[in-house]
């Protein structure tokens, strides 16, 4: 088949996480020579055997064996750990995430959780129903951002969105990653990963943005929390995977840690009596922290800057890496 054919499945009941005909539209002005088709996602197994490209939220394994001819998948989301990565490298697919437009509503959102905490929101939100007043309890609890150190671990392209923000307010701030940069850049002091027992030491505010990977499960235990600076705070808008609740408890309910903001967490949605649900330092977001009007605005432009580098042969951004064990799969 001469023509290149892209398989679209972008589904939600949230219609900025939805493609929208506008955008199916722009697409199909933009490379007249491709043929794009749409399907929900009950439908894809069905479509897929002429699809040379993917573009979904969801890509099951089991759906390879039904595209012979399909080359790349690509996602509109950061993360990879929902999408079959090493069997799609078994076979030979290209397998592509997206990024640099989850950094600014998931900075913006970071920061309503700090300043939540700092300014006392979340106290005053909890007491105002049978308190008459509160301002005692709260010059107790506040802290100033100005001044105070935040440690964001995985610190990738939305950490440094992050970071902009958080020095906004007069923070510091330190980035943690397997390979940071050479030189400190974007006002962040940068560690590696083995330094990442003396980053939270200092911090006010620790940030947790890392993926869920093999190495990273239930990174942050009871010795990393251990070592966190007294009183600081938590933040979880990476992976739940990555976290050890019970040890995040237990540093809660000594005190140690001042509170914690959850964006993820396991189970999703937690039991109605969890103790995550119930602490009263505990804030939880469902998953909202990547919430923005202009989202698939965003996905659909970097998708069509990939898919010119595919039509013209140049390396995909956002290439997954191949894993270190390979799943057979075999494809008829």
């Amino acid at each position: 088949m001469n023509q290149p054919v892209v398989l679209i499945s972008l589904e939600s009941p949230h219609s900025f996480w939805r493609l929208s005909s506008e955008h199916e539209c722009a697409l199909s002005a933009a490379f007249p020579g491709v043929e794009f088709r749409r399907a929900t996602e009950g439908a894809v197994p069905h479509q897929l055997a002429d699809a040379h490209v993917y573009f979904g939220w969801r890509f099951a394994p089991s759906w390879l064996f039904a595209a012979p001819h399909l080359k790349w998948i690509a996602s509109p989301a950061a993360g990879t750990d929902h999408l079959p990565v090493a069997e799609a490298h078994s076979v030979g697919v290209a397998l592509t995430r997206s990024y640099g437009f989850h950094g600014r509503p998931m900075a913006e959102h970071a920061m309503g959780l700090v300043l939540g905490f700092s300014r006392g929101l979340f106290i005053s939100q909890r007491v105002q129903r049978n308190r008459g007043w509160w301002k005692d309890d709260l010059a107790e609890e506040f802290f100033d951002l100005a001044g105070a150190t935040m440690t964001i671990v995985g610190c990738g392209s939305v950490g440094r969105h992050l970071a902009q923000a958080a020095r906004a307010f007069g923070m510091n701030v330190i980035g943690v990653r397997r390979t940071p940069p050479a030189a400190s850049e974007d006002g962040i002091t940068w560690v590696h990963t083995t330094a990442v027992h003396q980053a939270v030491s200092v911090a006010d505010v620790v940030v947790n943005l890392l993926p869920a990977t093999p190495g990273t499960h239930r990174y942050f235990d009871h010795d990393l929390f251990s070592a966190c600076k007294p009183r600081s705070l938590f933040l979880n808008l990476g992976r739940a995977a990555t976290v050890d609740q019970s040890a995040l408890l237990a540093s809660l309910d000594t005190g140690h840690l001042r509170g914690a903001a959850l964006d993820v967490f396991d189970p999703k949605p937690l039991p109605a009596r969890h103790p995550l649900r119930l602490h009263p330092r505990v804030v939880l977001t469902p998953k909202s922290s990547v919430f923005c009007r202009a989202y698939m605005d965003e996905a659909v432009a970097f998708f069509a800057d990939n898919l010119h580098r595919y039509l013209s042969g140049q390396p995909l951004n956002g290439l997954a890496e191949a894993p270190a064990t390979r799943s057979p799969l075999v494809r008829g």
